[in-house]
């Protein structure tokens, strides 16, 4: 099955509420080899003006791969996960992620290109609280690879 063209514009809305928890934090942080205290101990996220344990930069990848995850399970799109490579991942926060934070992620395809027997597909996820105040976008381009590459 080929990438469906008529993709390009085609939005899902926010699922499942992610829940932000202290575990989760530290455990990212130490996964990525994060060191900052305000990661690990409440006390120096507070001191840094934070309600809660910060979460590294690129843990929001964790709430924008969940909504990536309906694209590739969308039958429409036509995306064999066996055959995508991860291509590009960008982020853009309107403020941290703190632990406590109950998160939901928009997921917009903004672009589908075809490219030899593969397509190029570029996604951006508008993360922001249950309650709606933005707190990162995600752009991401995956390729998926066509059949004999």
């Amino acid at each position: 099955m080929s990438i469906n063209p008529d993709l390009q514009g085609r939005s899902y809305p926010a699922a499942e509420v992610y829940d932000v928890g202290r575990e989760k934090i530290r455990e990212f942080a130490q996964a990525v080899k994060a060191t900052n205290p305000a990661h690990f101990d409440v006390d120096a996220a507070k001191a840094l003006g934070h309600s809660d344990l910060v979460a590294p930069p690129t843990f929001a990848i964790i709430v924008a791969q969940r909504a990536d995850a309906q694209l590739v399970q969308d039958p429409e799109s036509g995306i064999d996960f066996s055959r995508v490579v991860h291509a590009d991942q960008r982020f853009t926060h309107h403020r941290a992620i703190v632990a406590g934070d109950r998160l939901v992620a928009e997921l917009h395809v903004d672009g589908v290109r075809a490219m030899g027997g593969g397509a190029m597909i570029t996604t951006r996820s508008e993360i922001s609280t249950e309650a709606g105040e933005k707190v990162a976008t995600t752009t991401s381009s995956i390729l998926v690879r066509g059949e004999g590459q």
